[in-house]
């Protein structure tokens, strides 16, 4: 699959500030307006594309937390509504910082998509963006990247997978069809563990 320019947003929503082998960390942009950043949602597929390279990276979000800037001071209650914190603290929104912890789940070079580790991580300082539906369509088709979250380590992962499945079931326009594949394709890798299985597709509905 070729990544087309218009699948790429204009703007990136975070920056890699940590990276591994199988994971990296992301922090959250900040918000052009009185807002707090928006942290993406658990199971959501992101990616990053290397400036030298042009490798691109997808992943999904494992774990996701808000936390003030300043690690000595703990944030506190203020009882103010989102627009009495722009009217009367409106600093707050600077001293927040949003992060996210994505796994690695395959990369796309040379004019295809892989389900497995890429050769090298990401680069620190990289873009993050949000994936397209495009982009999700190998993943979609043969879901193989379910083998490599099933062995990640780094956060819930029958909560990830069930988070996933969900949105890229909505994805397929809740085809019935690919959600049994989906199952069927979870229950070999679990070993016939019904009672695992049964709870992860418990959780995805339209």
């Amino acid at each position: 699959m070729n990544l087309k320019k218009k699948d790429t947003p204009i703007s990136p929503f975070a920056e890699v500030i940590a990276t591994s082998t199988a994971e990296f960390t992301a922090q959250c942009l900040e918000s052009p307006n009185l807002d707090f950043p928006v942290l993406p949602g658990l199971g959501s597929w992101v990616k990053t594309i290397d400036e030298l390279s042009g490798q691109t990276v997808y992943a999904i979000v494992c774990y996701a937390a808000a936390a003030p800037m300043d690690s000595i001071h703990r944030a506190q209650a203020l009882g103010l509504s989102l627009q009495q914190l722009r009217l009367e603290q409106p600093q707050i929104f600077a001293m927040i910082k949003a992060e996210f912890r994505a796994a690695i789940m395959g990369f796309q070079g040379n004019g295809q998509t892989y389900q497995h580790l890429p050769p090298q991580p990401p680069q620190l300082h990289q873009a993050v963006y949000p994936c397209t539906g495009l982009e999700l369509s190998p993943f979609a088709q043969n879901p193989l990247f379910l083998r490599t979250i099933l062995h990640f380590r780094g956060g819930p992962v029958d909560a990830v997978i069930a988070a996933t499945l969900r949105q890229m079931y909505q994805q397929q326009n809740y085809d019935q069809a690919w959600l049994i594949q989906a199952g069927r394709n979870l229950n070999t890798l679990l070993k016939e563990d019904y009672d695992r299985l049964r709870g992860i597709l418990e959780q995805i509905h339209p």
